[in-house]
């Protein structure tokens, strides 16, 4: 069955589903943080649906591949925030755990998505460190 609507892609809706465990998640973190780490948690949370929609709604590959690519930064942003948290003692092992594995998962089926996409560019190599 073809996709329709960027509701319709599997990395939206678990995408959404994992704004929902980051809002409940934050909500026990300390006020201080209300303007700092919870709010670009829950920000780079909101971006991984938003970015693979308004990429689905572009009018080339190119565009959503674009899109798709912020959605994957997002997601490595997310990654890096949750263990700052854990280390500060705001989200704990297993939490932070699941909502790992949540966002590793949805990685791998956005760069699912983006092999599926005709005219596959190569990426460019990592820099050396």
């Amino acid at each position: 069955m073809p996709v329709r609507s960027y509701r319709d892609l599997i990395a939206w809706q678990k995408s959404i589903d994992f704004v929902t465990e980051i809002y409940r998640c934050t909500r026990a973190f300390p006020k201080e943080e209300t303007y700092g780490l919870m709010s670009q948690l829950r920000r780079a949370a909101v971006s991984v649906p938003s970015n693979i929609a308004e990429g689905h709604a572009r009018l080339t590959t190119g565009e959503f591949r674009q899109f798709l690519g912020h959605a994957l930064g997002s997601l490595t942003e997310i990654e890096t925030q949750i263990q700052i948290a854990n280390r500060l003692g705001y989200v704990g092992r297993e939490d932070s755990n699941r909502l790992l594995e949540h966002s590793i998962e949805i990685g791998k089926i956005v760069r699912g998505i983006l092999q599926s996409l005709p005219g596959k560019e190569s990426r460019k190599p990592a820099p050396s460190l």
